[in-house]
């Protein structure tokens, strides 16, 4: 068991790395494409049913016994042929479920449009990262939406991965992305959603329950290094961590509202409706594109917190074996 989890530990370390250096090359093979594959072509095929609510159950049990159940034989049949392999493979999925570099690369587009004072650019560049209608918002609008994102996403996008994979490896990691990568597609509250995505939104919930409220404090400790205000972080986490209907994304963006004391979240259209939400944050300062880059920042320093905090908890695993 020792040996397992030395190389388990390897492999995260590599896939770290490997995130860090090549992030979500294009049109490289990625695992989570083809988990949206699997879900596509899954929710053809289940949707027609009456009962939308059977469907969307029947829809996340195929695809974690197929997208969850796959990679977990695999892992377990490459450790049984060789060690040596199972690292390269355990290693290679590592780098695939985490989404740090791939996360600031998205969003800085929308940074580099700002300043180029191109707001048509900028709207554009926001649409591929976020749900939300971005062709009526302005600059402050567009900033506040990636600022959202980033944060948002590093809950889903890095601490949550982590999470699980330093608890059982990149098996469960494949599990929790896919649960993560249905939620994204069918996990809407829309009409067409509602019901058929209700089971994949809830379950989403559960298993982000806890990473996103360790990610939002390990973001305060980090606002400290970044040399941002520990103590508004501190002071609008606590105050602010429920406002929104999802019971997590407001953990780390109230975390990220308050460290670089900025108001985030308010009304936003979805889908051509506008929806009433709650603001974040207290609106110390005018919110500017620079945020956008301090966003960066605490992604940075927060993704290499957790991967110490992975280590830390692995290496207490090791030593106990």
């Amino acid at each position: 068991m020792a040996k397992f989890v030395f190389f388990s530990t390897l492999a995260l370390a590599i896939g770290v790395a490997l995130d860090a250096l090549l992030g979500d090359p294009k049109d490289w093979p990625h695992l989570i494409r083809l988990f949206g594959k699997v879900i596509n072509g899954l929710e053809k095929k289940l949707y027609p049913m009456t009962n939308k609510r059977l469907a969307g159950c029947l829809l996340v049990a195929f695809t974690l016994l197929t997208c969850g159940g796959i990679p977990t034989l695999l892992t377990l049949l490459f450790w049984n042929i060789s060690p040596w392999l199972f690292l390269v493979s355990e290693s290679l999925l590592c780098w695939q479920l985490l989404a740090a570099k791939s996360l600031r690369d998205e969003s800085l587009p929308v940074y580099d449009a700002l300043k180029e004072k191109n707001l048509p650019k900028a709207r554009k560049a926001l649409s591929f990262i976020v749900g939300r209608d971005t062709a009526a918002l302005d600059e402050a609008g567009i900033i506040r939406a990636t600022v959202e994102t980033v944060a948002e996403n590093l809950a889903d996008g890095v601490a949550a991965p982590l999470l699980y994979i330093t608890l059982g490896g990149a098996a469960f990691g494949c599990v929790y992305k896919v649960i993560n990568t249905m939620d994204s597609i069918v996990g809407y509250r829309n009409e067409r959603y509602k019901q058929f995505g209700c089971c994949a939104a809830k379950l989403d919930d559960i298993v982000n329950y806890l990473p996103a409220r360790i990610c939002a404090l390990i973001m305060i400790l980090a606002s400290a290094f970044c040399g941002f205000s520990f103590q508004n972080a501190w002071r609008i986490w606590r105050r602010d961590r429920r406002n929104h209907l999802s019971p997590n994304s407001a953990q780390t963006e109230a975390a990220m509202a308050g460290a670089l004391g900025i108001q985030l979240a308010g009304d936003a259209w979805y889908f051509g409706k506008l929806h009433s939400k709650p603001t974040i944050g207290d609106p110390l300062r005018d919110i500017e594109a620079e945020d956008i880059k301090q966003a960066h920042q605490m992604l940075l320093v927060t993704s290499l917190l957790l991967f110490v905090l992975s280590i830390f908890l692995r290496g207490m695993l090791y030593g106990t074996l």
